[in-house]
Parts: structure tokens; C-alpha cells; sequence
């Protein structure tokens, strides 16, 4: 079973900067598809960022503030996906959790076209 493990959460002023990392083991497959949700309490799980770990292709929603400021990348030789957030905002703020979908990136980014996820890593701007 592929298992996700995010780090790098935590509580922050405006203005800060986190790195999230994810690592992910048990994938059958040299390359996948993962990316980065976030969810506050009452709204729906949204997609931030995500990667394919094989070309390094990369797409980042459609929140120019998220394109602007926030940055995703892999590296492979340790199986960790990174989001890099600079300039956080309190509007940033929320669980973000690391996801995975086997092979390559693929149609929507929407959470169900991802299999595994990983428990969450709560980000706190103020």
C-alpha cells in the first residue's frame, strides 16, 4: 500500500514561509502524480499543486495568488514531494494534504482522481 507522510506544517505571521514535504512509500510505480490540497473547516478540499515526479510538469490551480507565490517540486531520489509557500497569508491558512495518483498527471486536478492521501499537516497563518 502507498503511504504519504507530510511534514513541515505549523504556525507562521503574514508574510512567512513554510516547506511542506511529503514522502511517499510503496508506489508500484517509478513515477506518479502528487499533489497538494488544502481544506478549512466548512469548505471543500481544494487542489494547490501538483506534480508529475516522472517530467517535472507542474500545475498550480487556478489561484493566481497560489502561482505566484507557492512553488512545487520533487525529488526523486528520495521519494518527497516539496511545497515551497512564501508571502503566507491568513487566507492560507487551513490543512494541506499531500496526495497521490498512480503513474501521471491526468485530467481534472480534483481530489478524485487521486488514490492515496496522506493524514494532513495544519498550516496557521496569523
Amino acid at each position: 500500500d502507498v503511504q504519504l507522510v507530510e511534514s513541515g506544517g505549523g504556525s507562521v505571521q503574514a508574510g512567512g514561509s513554510l516547506r511542506l514535504s511529503c514522502k511517499q512509500s510503496g508506489s508500484a510505480y517509478i513515477s506518479n502524480c502528487m499533489g497538494w490540497f488544502r481544506q478549512v473547516p466548512g469548505k471543500e478540499r481544494e487542489g494547490v499543486a501538483r506534480i508529475d515526479t516522472g517530467d517535472g510538469g507542474t500545475w498550480y490551480g487556478d489561484s493566481d495568488s497560489i502561482k505566484a507565490r507557492f512553488t512545487i517540486s520533487r525529488n526523486n531520489l528520495r521519494d518527497t514531494v516539496y511545497l515551497q509557500m512564501d508571502s503566507l497569508q491568513p487566507e492560507d491558512t487551513g490543512m494541506y494534504f499531500c496526495a497521490l495518483r498512480p503513474r501521471f498527471c491526468y485530467g481534472a486536478f480534483a481530489r478524485e482522481n487521486f488514490d492515496a492521501w496522506g493524514q494532513g499537516t495544519q498550516v496557521t497563518v496569523s
